[in-house]
């Protein structure tokens, strides 16, 4: 017998099993599976009081011990100090990571900080805070308050879910109890780069106990689609299908097994017998489009499936110019060229993709999914199962992390076939070697700048060179090349701009959508450059940005000058935040550098439109009942974007209550009318912005009402927190006023749009011996409008810097002859908690007239200009500039000996 929280389990482990197995089948769905390796801690407990990863921990070794999760420490009612420490502090974003977190925090002794809380917390990864707020947690720091009402916005109010999330009791994709008949798919990979099936037998696998299903390309329907969902689903290449018989790249859908557990699913996988017929493969974008090269969508027809040269294995290209750059650079005062790459990147969101789907009585296929997107998924089914949408029913719970990855269909597909076919629920939950090696990443790219200036150091000329590999699938291809090409072209005055891009196919894992969406990679390199170009010219880095950015007045140029629905939302901040950063790196502020380690400083900014182009929608309701608390009801998923909390407030504020009279009903296309998606930072400006007008709405038709029952005008009427205020101070309950409830709803289309700026500064010290990079100073400024949450602002601008100092330093998935060797955390490396420097957060003050109440995104943003500032401030440090993320330390090692002159090895 195992004690679980203090009560008796009597069931016996399986041989083998591990405890957080046996947690999670007998009701602790608190424990979260984030690796299943011993390398993350979302699986953490106290077993006798100790800390340790059940994923890990046998389950035989808890018989006749305690355990304690999370939910054992307290309740979202009663929580422990800890718990309420996290709550108070705002020590979390998704949360997925947050009940092993709490767990584990709980047994540290007081007073713990620097090296040792490190030392203490290096078994817990958090992937989108970036750490500040859970230091200030175990601090019993305060960052949250508690607003009057009606002063919401512009408030640091907690995450309307922290008790619960905290506690262990807020339910992620797969929280719920088993359904009876649950089944479990497991799918046998490809073992080739590229290969043709010629033969496939499942009768064994058919024929084993438990397997209920077995699925092959010759059982599925034979239609085209993408796995990236975009509002118009024509923005990505029509080239996937759901099991296909031409296999291009390693661990790609063989066959799918649906059995009654997944080790019978497993095991059934082994038995299907498959005859491959390999082809010819291609690793390297730049050979991937050279003549003879094997052909990864050869069989592809370009204008039906949207492709731009499938014979050429080119997905999408940009080759255009205005003005003419050779000329300028010929006559220019001062030149710079140079080559970048950039690294593929996992986004290691703790709760791996997966889902769960069942028919409901009325025959309505139903996926609870780990996804971004309710309604485009939704709407894809639809076409694939050739069933009208209202059959369709997909809901997405709380998300562990997403970070644009869950911005794709990658589980529920399978899942509601397998229901349809079988008739009983389905579960598909991918492992962590599944996210490393069958899940798309960022996009790798090799990008060529060239730019020129003139002796007052204007630039005159911009040649820009991208090669994107998308790998074996065009999933967000087109739109990451052409969004990684616009911002970070247009921020710059220029009079002569040539851009030549191309994404290609290789038989390399998929790439998709990622924060920043292809301007991390390419202003890594134009950033660069920027900072060699100051040096030709003998000027302050931040001063050539200064003469060159973009200003109010100034139309956004990549390669023509074409009207459009962005500008700059009757605001600018980037003459802020470079000044900000100037001034926070020159005050002396940040840690003294290592005797012997030369120091740098760097900046580099970024720009980025606010909200998504080509059509961005929510529509959204608000409704108050009789006792006065409002019921939002939106599509936009939450997964630590914090849009849920920004929706609260705004409805708080507009209708003069208390963010705790305010219910959020979202991410259900059952519940909701619609939602593009929570990806592009819409969270706050599209769907926060029809909440706001549905508030708005709400809040006139209740005093219209009121004032029309007492013969008063409208305009001397208040809404308040317990009703509405006459002109001669009394009170009318809103019982008497909508004693049946009132519904307003609110709608935004996504435009116009506004851009936003980011600046980020640097200063390190570098070790010659060791090729370390020590961060000495990390500041960011920042182009929010007016702030809605500071605290939550904060929060993401701190995830968004880790993220990126992870890609820029120590991240990189590997790849050889096609086959992913980077599997587990530990040889991936996400930051731990002594990796991430705490960083300065400034803010521009500025108004946007497009957001709700001047509010402008920022979840994206804060990623994109941060590897530049950091290999800028390295090539401060040094004088020879690194060119290739991550900046691992070997490589800056060997950048380092260059200087001394000393023979070195060749890096791969």
């Amino acid at each position: 017998m195992t004690i679980v929280n203090g009560e008796p389990v009597a069931a016996e482990p399986r041989p083998g099993q591990c405890l957080r197995t046996f947690l999670r089948e007998h009701g602790s769905l608190d424990v979260k599976k984030g690796c299943d390796a011993g390398d993350c801690g979302a699986c953490s407990v106290l077993l006798d009081g100790r800390a340790v990863h059940s994923c890990v921990t046998p389950a035989r070794r808890a018989v006749g011990h305690e355990v304690t999760t999370a939910a054992g420490l307290g309740t979202p009612e009663d929580l422990h100090a800890v718990q309420q420490r996290f709550v108070d502090a705002a020590g979390f974003q998704c949360g997925f990571c947050t009940a092993g977190m709490v767990v584990t925090a709980s047994t540290l002794e007081d007073g713990l900080e620097g090296e040792s809380l490190c030392r203490a917390m290096k078994g817990n990864l958090c992937r989108c805070t970036g750490y500040r707020s859970i230091r200030d947690a175990l601090a019993g720091r305060t960052n949250v308050e508690s607003p009057e009402a009606g002063a919401a916005f512009g408030a640091s109010v907690r995450s309307p879910a922290a008790t619960r999330v905290v506690s262990g009791q807020e339910p992620y994709t797969l929280d719920l109890p088993a359904p009876a008949g649950l089944l479990h798919v497991a799918v046998l990979g490809s073992p080739h780069a590229h290969a043709r099936i010629t033969r496939i037998d499942t009768a064994a696998a058919e024929a084993l106990p438990g397997v209920q299903l077995v699925l092959t390309h010759r059982d599925v329907p034979d239609m085209l689609f993408s796995t990236a969902r975009h509002e118009n689903r024509l923005d990505d290449p029509d080239d996937t299908r759901i099991l296909d018989p031409v296999l291009r790249f390693r661990g790609q859908r063989v066959a799918v097994v649906v059995a009654e557990s997944v080790a019978v699913a497993q095991a059934a996988c082994h038995l299907v017998h498959v005859e491959y017929e390999p082809l010819p493969a291609v690793f390297d974008p730049d050979e991937a489009r050279q003549p003879g090269a094997p052909l990864v969508h050869g069989d592809k027809d370009a204008i039906a499936s949207r492709i731009a040269e499938p014979s050429r294995n080119v997905v999408a290209q940009l080759h255009d110019e205005y003005g003419d750059v050779d000329a300028a650079l010929a006559s220019a005062h001062a030149t710079t060229t140079g080559t970048w790459g950039t690294a593929r990147v996992s986004h290691a969101q703790l709760e791996t993709h997966g889902g769960i789907g069942w028919l409901d009585d009325d025959g309505t296929v139903v996926v609870r999914s780990s996804t971004q997107v309710p309604f485009l998924v939704r709407d894809e089914l639809a076409r694939l199962l050739d069933l009208p949408a209202e059959r369709v029913r997909v809901v997405a719970a709380r998300v562990g992390g997403g970070f644009g990855g869950k911005q794709e269909l990658l589980v529920e597909d399978v899942i509601a076939l397998a229901v349809l076919r079988t008739g009983r629920p389905v579960q598909y939950e991918l492992t962590r070697e599944d996210q490393f090696t069958i899940v798309p990443c960022r996009h790798p790219m090799t990008v060529d700048i060239t730019l020129g200036a003139d002796a007052e150091g204007r630039l005159v000329a911009m040649r820009v060179g991208v090669l994107s590999d998308t790998g074996a699938y065009g999933n967000h291809a087109v739109g990451v090349m052409f969004h990684g090409c616009h911002e970070s072209v247009a921020q710059y005055r220029c009079p002569n701009k040539r851009v030549d891009a191309e994404a290609v196919y290789t038989n390399n894992l998929p790439s998709g959508a990622f924060r920043g969406y292809g301007l991390g990679q390419v202003m890594f390199a134009l950033e660069s450059a920027m900072d060699d170009l100051a040096r030709e010219l003998g000027l302050d880095p931040i001063e050539l940005r200064r003469r060159n950015a973009v200003a109010p007045g100034d139309p956004f140029i990549v390669t023509a000058d074409e009207p459009g629905d962005l500008g700059f939302g009757g605001s600018y901040g980037l003459d802020q935040c470079l000044d900000l950063v100037d001034e926070a790196l020159a005050s002396g502020r940040g840690l003294p550098a290592p005797d012997g380690w030369p120091t740098g400083t760097g900046t580099a900014m970024a720009m980025i439109a606010t909200i998504p182009p080509r059509g961005h929608f929510a529509d959204v309701t608000v409704e108050i009942g009789p006792g006065g608390v409002y019921t939002v009801s939106v599509g936009t998923a939450e997964f630590g974007n914090g849009t849920t909390t920004v929706h609260v407030q705004l409805v708080a504020t507009e209708l003069g209550t208390t963010p705790d009279r305010v219910r959020v009903r979202q991410s259900d296309t059952a519940v909701a009318r619609y939602d593009t998606g929570a990806f592009g930072s819409a969270g706050s400006v599209v769907a926060g912005k029809a909440v706001h007008v549905a508030a708005v709405r709400l809040r006139a038709e209740l005093a219209t009402l009121a004032a029309r029952a007492a013969g008063v005008a409208t305009a001397d009427c208040a809404v308040e927190r317990d009703g509405v205020r006459l002109p001669d101070g009394r009170l009318t309950p809103f019982a008497d006023v909508v004693p049946d409830g009132l519904v307003a709803d609110g709608s935004h289309d996504g435009t116009p749009r506004s851009v936003a700026f980011n600046v980020h500064g640097f200063r390190v010290a570098v070790s010659p011996a060791t090729g370390e990079v020590r961060i000495l100073q990390s500041v960011q400024a920042v182009d929010a409008g007016v702030v809605i949450n500071p605290e939550q602002l904060r929060g993401q601008v701190e995830g968004g810097v880790a993220q990126a100092i992870g890609t820029a330093l120590q991240e990189e998935i590997v790849i050889e002859e096609g086959e992913v060797v980077t599997r587990t955390f530990r040889g991936y490396r996400v930051p731990q908690m002594a990796d991430v420097p705490e960083t300065e957060v400034l803010l521009a003050d500025t108004v946007d007239e497009l957001g709700p109440r001047g509010a402008k995104s920022m979840s994206e943003a804060p990623y994109n200009p941060v590897a530049p500032a950091l290999a800028n401030a390295i090539t401060d440090a040094l004088g020879v500039r690194p060119t290739q993320l991550p900046m691992t330390r070997d490589r800056v090692w060997r950048l380092a000996q260059r200087i001394s002159g000393a023979a070195v090895p060749t890096s791969r």
